[in-house]
């Protein structure tokens, strides 16, 4: 794995962490099979998928991340930065989906627990997928055009959206969510 100090290090780190969550999800679903649903773990999930690997994550890869490849020649019209947004649209969509069917389930507005389903099983598979190519393609292109002031300086700017609150919850809480669902699941 790359230095962690390195803008796509950061990022690469907090990747492990969202596919151990998207784990647990699948193990979620599983249970979901035999018919006992665990709301609120599906929108504890929910929850850590919109406020840490959408707000916190995917928006220092859109605002900052991104912006700076292109500065550096990167298109964002076409190649691996154009199919990363378009991902991280689709998984916005996925998880709007799995917080409205979790919301009219927890509600009793009738049961949408089909649609969470089909929502969660698409995000898994999308998210595994999207984070394999950051991982290896976009990331490895990316490690080769920084420099060392580069690098400090954009991990200092990733520092900064840290610091923020995501709809109230620091990203430290968000990474304890993500600790406790973990531990709920028995995840390794």
């Amino acid at each position: 794995m790359a230095d962690s100090r390195t803008p796509t290090g950061v990022l690469r780190e907090e990747h492990q962490l969202i596919l151990t969550v998207l784990d647990v999800l699948q193990q979620v679903l599983e249970k979901g099979e035999s018919g006992e649903w665990d709301i609120d773990s599906m929108e504890e999930c929910v929850v850590f998928f919109r406020l840490f690997a959408d707000a916190c994550h995917h928006g220092k890869e859109e605002d900052l991340l991104f912006p700076e490849l292109e500065s550096r020649g990167m298109s964002k019209e076409e190649g691996p930065i154009a199919v990363m947004l378009a991902e991280h649209r689709k998984g916005r969509a996925l998880v709007a989906r799995m917080a409205e069917a979790v919301t009219a389930e927890r509600e009793e507005r009738g049961s949408r627990l089909a649609e969470f389903d089909s929502a969660a099983r698409g995000y898994i598979e999308l998210l595994r997928g999207h984070i394999f190519k950051e991982d290896n393609v976009l990331f490895n292109m990316a490690d080769f055009m920084f420099d060392k002031p580069g690098c400090a300086r954009l991990c200092d700017q990733y520092d900064d959206v840290c610091s923020h609150r995501f709809e109230g919850r620091t990203k430290t809480e968000l990474e304890k969510l993500a600790g406790n669902l973990q531990s709920r699941y028995g995840h390794p």
